[in-house]
């Protein structure tokens, strides 16, 4: 690789719904990092919010910032301690650099890391940019039979599997999973991956619920026609769900959670309420022994969901909806923002 003749721009996020393109230095890569040459990355709800917010929660965006965290591309540079992979190599990026230090990282729970830099989370650049260096470790090489696209989508693929092995889905569950956006919809194929039986999916758009659909779920909701949780009770003989996970991170759908759940089930969240405080009845979980359980990303899945999707255990590539290349970032992220009812999921392809 002549680093001479390479040109690395990035988009950047200049204030909120505003974006403008730089240049900027090529990495340097350290002894155990590779530099990769970033082909694609999904625009993830976090991105959008961002964007149009400059904050989550306490994650706050102080000058100009790089988005994108799910991300696909090829080795162009290994480190001199690199042993795993060589130029050439296309690989999946986990976007987390943990200490490996701390009890959590000693204990496997390396999501839980509270010093990770993970990509497009304050202060922490993303990859919306043409190279990026990241750690070997952090990089798992993909099967030539799994397209980058997919290799993008293997983040948040082990958000979803990483909510069905927390709720402890098994064969021949019944679960009701709120939300159906990409992270709804790759927990619905985790689920059925598992051998759940029955995958009710209640979502109020009905592209995402015709996605769900097509990808495996048993029935879909729409609660602007249809009283949801009524209808829940009649299909499960008033039994509720052995396991139910919110990926809508509503107010509503969290608190609809415990009337849907069965007695001695369990309720996984895992999207987050604009709100920190939301109200919830656990006096009716306490009267189910039910459990709520809660995930923060994910932990030891990327090589668990390559092998999926190369196996054809997963179908990844049905929920892209929408195409964009690296020059129309901008407008792919206003589109996104501004277009809900159509968006399943979009991919940028940096060229």
């Amino acid at each position: 690789m002549d680093k001479n003749n390479v040109n690395n721009k990035a988009i950047f996020m200049q204030g909120t719904n505003n974006m403008v393109v730089r240049d900027v230095p090529l990495p340097e890569i350290k002894a155990n990092e590779v530099l990769i040459k970033v082909d694609t990355v999904g625009i993830c709800g976090s991105d959008v919010h961002y964007y149009q917010h400059g904050r989550i929660g306490d994650f706050v965006v102080e000058g100009d910032f790089i988005l994108g965290h799910e991300c696909a591309g090829e080795v162009v540079e290994v480190g001199s301690e690199v042993k795993h992979l060589v130029v050439g190599d296309r690989v999946a990026l986990e976007p987390g650099k943990t200490c490996g230090k701390c009890e959590h990282c000693k204990e496997g729970k390396y999501n839980l890391c509270p010093d990770v830099e993970f990509f497009a989370t304050p202060p922490y650049h993303g990859v919306f940019t043409n190279y990026v260096a990241h750690p070997e470790d952090m990089c798992f090489k993909l099967p030539e039979n799994v397209s980058n696209t997919e290799g993008a989508l293997v983040e948040p693929l082990a958000v979803g599997l990483h909510a069905a092995a927390i709720g402890n889905v098994k064969l021949g569950d019944t679960v009701v999973i709120f939300g159906s956006g990409c992270i709804g919809l790759v927990t619905l194929l985790a689920c059925k991956a598992r051998g759940a039986s029955k995958v009710i999916v209640v979502d109020v758009l009905e592209n995402r619920l015709q996605t769900a659909t097509k990808l495996g779920a048993t029935t879909v909701l729409n609660p602007k026609n249809i009283n949801a949780i009524k209808a829940i009770e009649e299909m499960t003989n008033g039994r509720g769900a052995d396991v139910v996970i919110d990926t809508a991170g509503a107010e509503i759908t969290v608190k609809q959670t415990v009337d849907v759940v069965k007695r001695g089930g369990t309720i996984v969240l895992v999207g987050m309420t604009p709100k920190d405080e939301v109200e919830f009845n656990f006096m009716k979980l306490m009267g189910k022994e039910g459990e709520v359980k809660t995930i923060f990303r994910y932990r030891n899945l990327y090589p668990v969901a390559i092998n999926a999707i190369a196996s054809g255990a997963i179908n990844v590539k049905d929920i892209v909806s929408h195409e964009f290349d690296f020059d129309s970032t901008k407008a792919a992220f206003d589109f996104v923002a501004e277009h809900a009812s159509e968006v399943v999921k979009a991919v940028i392809k940096i060229k």
